[in-house]
């Protein structure tokens, strides 16, 4: 079908896999298919064209939406009962409660209809969040074919393997197809062909491949790419526009795109600024850190511990364990200072890198820095978990019996100062405390730190 290869490219195979699970209106299908990959891999894309290039009767739910039991049946069936209608808008919205109501509706609604012998689709996207309902739900649809007697598949889409996916109560094993990451070669032949029809597909190309170029090691996902992709064109044929250039002098037009490009790289996946304040940023050459967003630091709003704990773990990164009771009890007692100066330590530790530390000692310094007198609630411990995802601390070990998890702080110098400026409120100054290289000593932070 060569009009169909021209709608989905790069995916052949499993092209070839569905049309021959799918084949005609009137064959007998497998009960469940269960397609899982990653983000924007084209498995909603794909199953959809299939199934509107072949005309075959479908109903298409995503689970994110219907996120109860009651409107996920009531969706499914409603869409059914308004396949091959006449369109006037006055069919009856069927109410259903129950997976067993729901069973007997869609014998009545496939009869009504007239697809008592043909196969019938129900794709369910985002099939992941049907683990948060009722646990018959999932067993319910792997067998909707052998609970109502009628030619019916139900196809999965879910972003993580069917090894987490499988209830521990057992089900039919649906048919298992998994749709691989597009290469850097599909990803250069996908977005070629949106080219612009002003200009010639040479000229698109080649600004693609100086796209990938710079986004691929840290962005796969084809949207973001796409969008990336008409966001910076029209600045890459600037001086194409002006005259200044043509369309094969490379060199000069990746000069005038490279600055607009690392500015964009700041932005991957946040989306922190809309598309007119990423074009008047462009026109006006603005820095990126005058708009507000997550990736420009300055701006960072966290949560009134998130900042201390965060502290907290700089300098646990950066100050020797040893140093702790010095630096953060009262009545330390006498250290002599021949103990803390041998010669492999008067290299600057931000030199050598953050260390790592463990979990108590990260609480302890926390405790002895804030005020107020802190609990070691849940709402702590998420609050360093947030952190590890916004990957301004990283936890290396995990689940380790003897050591328990160890963590390391991300952040810059310039990073911690700019909270205790301007976001820290009062906090109790720890005796002597310090960081490597006069790192909270020369800082602008409150005066009660």
């Amino acid at each position: 079908m060569p009009h169909l290869e021209n709608m989905v490219l790069c995916r052949e195979s499993q092209v070839s896999t569905l049309q021959s699970l799918f084949g005609e209106r009137h064959h007998f299908s497998f009960a469940s298919i269960f397609i899982y990959g990653h983000t924007a891999s084209g498995k909603t894309y794909v199953t959809q064209t299939l199934l509107k290039t072949l005309e075959l009767p479908h109903v298409f739910v995503n689970c994110v939406e219907c996120f109860t039991l009651r409107l996920l049946l009531e969706q499914i069936l409603n869409r059914l009962n308004r396949l091959n209608s006449s369109g006037d808008g006055h069919s009856t919205q069927i109410t259903c409660d129950t997976f067993n109501d729901f069973v007997r509706l869609f014998k009545q609604v496939t009869k009504a209809k007239s697809l008592e012998d043909q196969t019938v689709y129900i794709v369910l996207d985002k099939a992941e969040y049907l683990r948060d309902m009722e646990a018959n739900i999932l067993p319910g649809f792997l067998r909707l074919q052998e609970l109502t007697h009628r030619n019916v598949t139900v196809i999965f889409l879910s972003e993580i393997v069917w090894e987490k996916f499988r209830p521990n109560t057992g089900c039919f094993e649906p048919f298992v197809l998994y749709f691989p990451d597009y290469s850097i070669g599909n990803l250069q032949k996908i977005l070629s062909h949106d080219h612009p029809p002003e200009y010639s597909a040479d000229f698109y190309a080649a600004y693609i491949n100086i796209l990938l170029g710079v986004f691929y090691t840290v962005c796969r996902d084809l949207k973001e790419l796409r969008h990336l992709a008409v966001l910076n064109f029209p600045k890459y044929c600037e001086p194409v526009v002006k005259g200044e250039a043509s369309e094969r002098d490379t060199r000069k037009l990746w000069r005038n795109i490279e600055p607009h490009l690392k500015k964009a790289m700041q932005t991957v996946y946040l989306r922190e600024i809309s598309s007119s304040q990423w074009e008047k940023l462009q026109k006006d050459d603005t820095d990126l850190g005058q708009l507000k967003g997550l990736s420009a630091y300055t701006h960072v709003e966290l949560p009134y511990y998130s900042k201390f704990i965060l502290i907290a773990a700089y300098l646990a990164s950066y100050n020797p364990a040893r140093t702790d009771k010095r630096f953060f009890l009262k009545h330390h007692g006498k250290i002599k200072k021949t103990n803390f100066l041998k010669k492999h330590e008067k290299t600057s530790n931000h030199l050598l890198g953050p260390k790592l530390f463990p979990l108590d000692r990260l609480l302890a310094i926390l405790y002895s820095i804030v005020d107020s007198r802190v609990a070691p609630t849940a709402n702590i411990f998420s609050q360093i978990s947030s952190l590890v995802t916004l990957q301004l601390l990283t936890l290396v070990g995990h689940d380790d019996q003897l050591d328990g998890p160890k963590y390391k702080c991300t952040v810059s110098l310039d990073f911690i100062r700019a909270i205790a400026r301007w976001q820290l409120g009062t906090c109790k100054k720890p005796v002597g405390l310090q960081v490597p290289t006069q790192a909270l000593s020369s800082a602008t932070l409150p005066t009660s730190l």
